[in-house]
């Protein structure tokens, strides 16, 4: 039996949200077609605070945001305007290029707010790296869950635990957000060839090694892994299809060949890209 590969965030902020990073690491690039990771930690703020995510462009990945606490207006350039609540899936295909941009709605900006969530990357197979950009919104009520033994498994995105998610993954996908009360287990299938758990809250064994919260943990291919809960724990299952190849990340951009990064920093640096309706503050490029 192989060791598990235990990962230990980074700490860093986003437009001033406090996040953990995972993923990635020089450690792990990917697990499936997850290739970024962030924990939005949880954050107060203050009436006339909140998240103020400029435009900022996209190519070659998904970006999927998940939220415990708190909401987000997102919008883009293909003129989605969704308010995304707590349970709820903001799933964004890039393509050849898209702009969005994330914040605070404006009467929680008022009234003052607290955040708390997830947002992962997920690069898209070759095929699909320069194809059409896409939205779609799926609110907690549509995405599949089961409750079995004191342990409750919802499917965010792709199948797993003989549940289907709703929002159009690209490739093998498994994304589940597992909640377990004090002394229940969960058997960990090999149903997909990468797999890794990341815990967010509560204490956890993995084979009966203790875990600790905020370790990402990457699963050993081929392997059925027992979970066990010592105290209520959360935590989150995600993985995939290894991806068809490796992929260069470059600030925003995600691509197979490097070419494709190149063209769009120019691109944006050039303001040679879809603008979201409405907006006119951008994120600049960053310097090298």
């Amino acid at each position: 039996m192989s060791n598990p590969l235990v990962i230990r965030p980074r700490a860093e902020s986003v437009e001033g949200q406090p996040i953990l990073r995972p993923l990635p690491s020089a450690l792990c690039r990917s697990v499936g077609p997850f290739v970024f990771f962030d924990h939005m930690l949880e954050t107060d703020y203050a009436p006339g605070n909140g998240v103020n995510i400029r435009q900022h462009p996209h190519i070659g990945l998904s970006t999927l945001t998940f939220l415990f606490e708190g909401e987000l207006l997102h919008k883009d350039s293909l003129g989605s305007d969704q308010r995304v609540k707590p349970g709820d899936v903001s799933w964004m295909t890039a393509g050849r290029g898209v702009a969005h941009v994330e914040r605070t709605p404006a009467d929680l900006l008022a009234s003052g707010s607290r955040l708390h969530g997830l947002q992962v990357w997920l690069a898209s197979p070759k095929d699909a790296e320069q194809g059409d950009s896409h939205y779609s919104h799926h609110p907690a009520a549509s995405l599949p869950a089961s409750d079995n033994l004191g342990v409750s498994i919802r499917l965010i995105a792709g199948n797993g635990f003989c549940l289907q998610s709703p929002v159009p993954v690209l490739s093998p996908t498994l994304y589940a957000l597992v909640q377990m009360q004090v002394a229940t287990t969960l058997n960990i299938p090999n149903e997909h060839a990468e797999r890794a758990l990341y815990v967010l809250d509560g204490e956890v064994s993995l084979n009966d090694e203790a875990v600790e919260p905020h370790s990402l943990v990457v699963l050993p291919e081929g392997e059925e892994m027992s979970l066990s809960a010592d105290s209520e724990s959360q935590l989150v299952l995600f993985g995939g299809a290894p991806l068809d190849g490796p992929r260069r990340m470059n600030w925003n951009f995600v691509a197979s060949d490097p070419a494709l990064i190149d063209q769009a920093r120019a691109r944006w640096a050039a303001g040679d890209w879809p603008t979201v309706p409405g907006e006119s503050e951008r994120i600049e490029l960053p310097t090298p």
